[in-house]
């Protein structure tokens, strides 16, 4: 018994030892992700993988902070990957990036859609070969001077 005591022990203090010095997760960290522009700035995109998510976005947010996004990830490189801003409350720059995670489209500042119907708001983008999206807020992308060919890390 007094083995089997020692094992849990010994156990329980070699896991108490992994965790000194690091940073607890938090939901947070589990569905966000940081994104580092060229110039060093750093925003925490929430992630979205799943069809429902993708539909869904920005949409009923009354706003999103200063150093929030959203970034779409989809399944394979492909063309077509639009972005539109039925129910949303405010506007947003848009990002595609390709599978190297090089900007290949940006699309500034676009307004909500104000029709009723999802079916009366346009399509934006989508025209280069990509497989991320990344929504920022109206200005981020100017602010940071982001263009095609450069390169972000997260």
């Amino acid at each position: 018994m007094w083995l089997k005591t020692f094992w849990v022990y010994l156990v329980l203090f070699l896991l108490a030892g992994c965790t000194s010095g690091r940073k607890t997760a938090t939901l947070d960290d589990l569905y966000t992700r940081e994104v580092r522009f060229p110039d060093g700035a750093i925003y925490r995109a929430e992630v979205a993988t799943k069809p429902y998510d993708m539909t869904r976005g920005l949409m009923f947010r009354e706003s999103l902070a200063a150093d929030r996004g959203m970034l779409f990830i989809y399944g394979s490189v492909g063309e077509g990957y639009k972005v539109w801003t039925y129910n949303n409350r405010f506007p947003v720059d848009a990002i595609w990036l390709d599978q190297n995670r090089l900007i290949t489209e940006i699309v500034p500042a676009i307004a909500p859609c104000k029709s009723e119907s999802a079916n009366g708001c346009p399509f934006f983008g989508g025209s280069t070969r990509s497989l991320y999206v990344l929504e920022l807020n109206a200005g981020v992308a100017a602010k940071h001077n982001l263009k095609p060919g450069d390169r972000l890390s997260f």
